[in-house]
């Protein structure tokens, strides 16, 4: 499977897939259900207000979550498949020790998506490993049901 992702892309979606604030953002929704904005720092204490912020914008911005009436945040569809497909990172992780055979499960995610990070681009798309084959293919239709994700903004004109 070919990949239409240029190395900026590839980098920018690895980057923002793997912020440990977005990826405890996402896992606590998913894992917990919606979170009332006003719970969030209390929700996730591990997280500063700029972080918890800063996800929150992010993950709006790319439509993982919305916030519903009454209830708080909560994922979007491509937050709940975002989710499922960090499950899947974090089991392969886990099944295979890395980065360490304890850590916690955002680092799990981090490391993953830094392995499948070259295979992404057009240049080096047969590169993943055998046995990232399938999560590989999994972030890809992921990206590319997403594409809002990958894209590289172009630079400001400067006056």
């Amino acid at each position: 499977m070919s990949t239409p992702f240029t190395s900026a892309e590839a980098q920018r979606a690895v980057e923002l897939l793997a912020s440990r604030p977005l990826v405890r953002l996402v896992t606590e929704i998913d894992d917990n259900g919606a979170i009332p904005p006003r719970r969030l720092a209390s929700t996730l204490p591990d997280l500063s207000a700029h972080q918890l912020r800063s996800a929150s914008d992010m993950a709006r911005a790319h439509g993982l979550i919305r916030t519903a009436p009454g209830t708080g945040l909560e994922l979007t569809e491509p937050g709940m498949e975002l989710a499922d497909l960090y499950d899947a990172m974090a089991r392969w992780a886990r099944r295979h020790a890395v980065p360490a055979p304890v850590c916690e499960f955002s680092s799990r995610i981090r490391h993953v998506l830094d392995l499948l990070a070259p295979s992404l681009t057009i240049e080096r798309a047969d590169g993943a490993e055998a046995g990232l084959a399938r999560l590989r293919t999994l972030l890809i239709r992921w990206l590319a049901d997403n594409p809002q994700v990958a894209r590289v903004s172009e630079p400001e004109p400067v006056a």
